[in-house]
């Protein structure tokens, strides 16, 4: 039984990149279609880069690996739904006490910075 999911899922996924391959070719085709077209009217051209991006967008979409990414986009939706945004008072908070340890800790490592500098130009004797 497993042997026979994974051949399923091999199929699958050759299906799927065939799609993808399939909606790259018709986008490609489209845009081919734009440039080679010079000589036609703007709106033929038009048509032909937009009937070749809506096609492949088409395309992608019915493909497993567009309906995996729109079901991606969906559970992202419901995800996000569920997120509890923090207040203005508690964002202000989380500032502040971000910038003071910030500062503190640019604070202490300079102290040390000048401490080891001084110790470094005593033992070195360098300076006065």
């Amino acid at each position: 039984m497993n042997e026979q999911a994974q051949e399923q899922n091999a199929v699958a996924d050759a299906v799927g990149y065939a799609a993808i391959a399939l909606a790259v070719l018709l986008v490609i085709g489209g845009i081919a279609g734009y440039y080679l077209l010079d000589t036609h009217p703007d709106w033929q051209r038009w048509s032909s880069a937009g009937l070749g991006l809506v096609a492949g967008l088409v395309v992608f979409i019915i493909s497993p690996v567009g309906r995996r990414a729109w079901q991606f986009a969906v559970d992202s939706r419901v995800e996000l739904r569920k997120v509890v945004w923090p207040s203005r008072q508690e964002s202000i908070q989380t500032t502040l006490a971000v910038f003071m340890f910030v500062t503190a800790a640019g604070l202490f490592f300079w102290g040390i910075d000048w401490l080891l500098a001084l110790i470094t130009k005593h033992l070195t004797g360098q300076g006065s």
